[in-house]
């Protein structure tokens, strides 16, 4: 396996905020937080606001706060947002948020940067937390250079394809047992129209390296494609990214959801729960929402693997874990808060109070394991559990890569990169430029990045 450290520098405070890691701090739902930080009995939490989030909002104070007696003040932000202001903070250490949600992508690096309290002291002191009982591609994901834990995953989650199964049904469609790419455009195609006002396909076209570039940047993969090569080369303009990113847009642009460009997780998943659209390609989290009890598309969802070209697999690696900041005043009241969030017994309450098929799994064995979720969730359980496994962050393409990732290159500029790659390719699906002159501008972006890495 490549080491992260072999391959790159360390970053530093002063090189950080030359970057857009330092982007301008953004207001949210922040409740109670003091600008110094916390203290006494309550901690500071910065998350995202994915819908399983929200529910660990609702109940914490009932269930965590009146057993500990530890206040939790959550900011909750949208995905692009909260990524600014993690960042802003962490990189400063202004202590101002004890515990931040962050991705498999932020930890190895902002472990390497000593802006995280590793974690291995408080999992040997806390054997209820079970830590073997985290998937091994989690726990991998969440590990620094020196082998040692810097995060805990809230939920894990890899990518595949949903699609109305009912209204496949009524024209007479199947779905593959492995689709690829071109079946599913084929599919999206004939989809379009199937009910009024329904769109073949749904498929991310917000700018953000977390949006529109995750998904795409599998079709990349599977279609032959890399940022990087092996030795640093940057490859947007190689025959491959221009007909997997061609393909993505006149998908997107021909058979998918209006609005596309300002379409991302959020928005498909309102699109396919309200009826809007027949398929969406994104991440296996979502299947928990499409479920629910109050989803007007309950039980009409089918889950197929992420679709491919090249590849055996595509779908990529993905937690939304928490790490807790290396100056925080409280670290071991934001331990007690960061084992209880990602525990079993809190599996076992969002089960009990919500419903199975919303417990934030992905994460731990004993979930796949356990009877109540086995059968709420049977419709999608097996097949996110053997795309997780199956996701191969080493090795996601035809060819070898310089670093780690998937869906993200694993360097800490790939934040930058990624963010502007992403609105030249959202540009280029509001139809404001080609797809040519999209990556002609993105080339030129990553070889920037390459000049500094050429060597290593």
């Amino acid at each position: 396996m490549r080491t992260q450290s072999r391959r790159r520098p360390r970053v530093t405070l002063a090189t950080v905020a030359a970057g857009t890691l330092l982007a301008p701090l953004l207001s949210g739902c922040w409740v109670g937080a003091g600008g110094s930080g916390s203290g006494g009995d309550a901690i500071n939490v910065l998350m995202v606001n994915n819908p399983q989030m929200m529910e660990l909002q609702k109940l914490t104070a009932e269930h965590f706060t009146e057993e500990t007696g530890i206040q939790v003040n959550f900011t909750v932000l949208p995905e692009n947002d909260v990524r600014d202001k993690i960042s802003q903070d962490f990189a400063n250490q202004a202590g101002q948020y004890d515990v931040a949600t962050l991705s498999n992508y932020e930890i190895p690096i902002y472990a390497r940067n000593g802006w995280l309290q590793e974690m291995d002291s408080y999992v040997a002191d806390d054997p209820a937390y079970d830590e073997q009982d985290v998937l091994v591609p989690m726990r991998q994901s969440l590990t620094g250079d020196d082998g040692k834990l810097y995060g805990q995953p809230f939920y894990g989650e890899s990518s595949f394809l949903m699609y109305r199964k009912d209204v496949f049904a009524q024209e007479g469609l199947t779905m593959p047992a492995n689709p690829t790419w071109t079946q599913i455009a084929d599919l999206a195609a004939r989809l379009d129209g199937a009910e009024e006002g329904m769109k073949g396909i749904c498929l991310r076209g917000l700018p953000g390296w977390g949006e529109v570039m995750a998904p795409l940047t599998t079709v990349v993969n599977t279609f032959g494609g890399t940022w990087f090569d092996e030795n640093w080369n940057a490859r947007l303009d190689s025959p491959e990214w221009e007909r997997a990113t061609k393909f993505y847009v006149d998908l997107v642009r021909e058979h998918g959801q209006s609005g596309a460009a300002q379409s991302g997780f959020a928005e498909c998943l309102n699109n396919m729960t309200q009826g809007k659209v027949a398929m969406w390609y994104d991440a296996t989290s979502a299947a928990g929402s499409l479920e629910s009890a109050d989803s007007p598309v309950k039980g009409d969802v089918g889950y197929a693997p992420a679709p491919v070209e090249e590849t055996e697999s595509s779908g990529w690696l993905y937690t939304w874990a928490w790490g807790i900041q290396n100056t925080s005043r409280n670290p071991d009241k934001a331990w007690q808060f960061v084992s209880w969030a990602s525990s079993k017994e809190y599996e076992q309450l969002v089960g009990d109070q919500v419903g199975w098929s919303n417990v934030p799994a992905g994460k731990r064995a004993s979930t796949y394991e356990n009877p109540d979720y086995r059968a709420e969730a049977a419709a999608f359980q097996e097949m996110t559990r053997e795309a997780i496994e199956g996701a191969r962050p080493d090795d996601p393409g035809v060819q070898p890569r310089p670093a780690p990732g998937i869906q993200f290159v694993g360097i800490p500029e790939f934040t930058d990169l990624g963010t502007k790659v992403s609105q030249e390719i959202s540009a280029a699906i509001a139809g404001r430029q080609s797809v040519e002159d999209a990556l002609d501008r993105s080339q030129q972006l990553a070889e920037e990045i390459a000049e500094e890495y050429e060597g290593r």
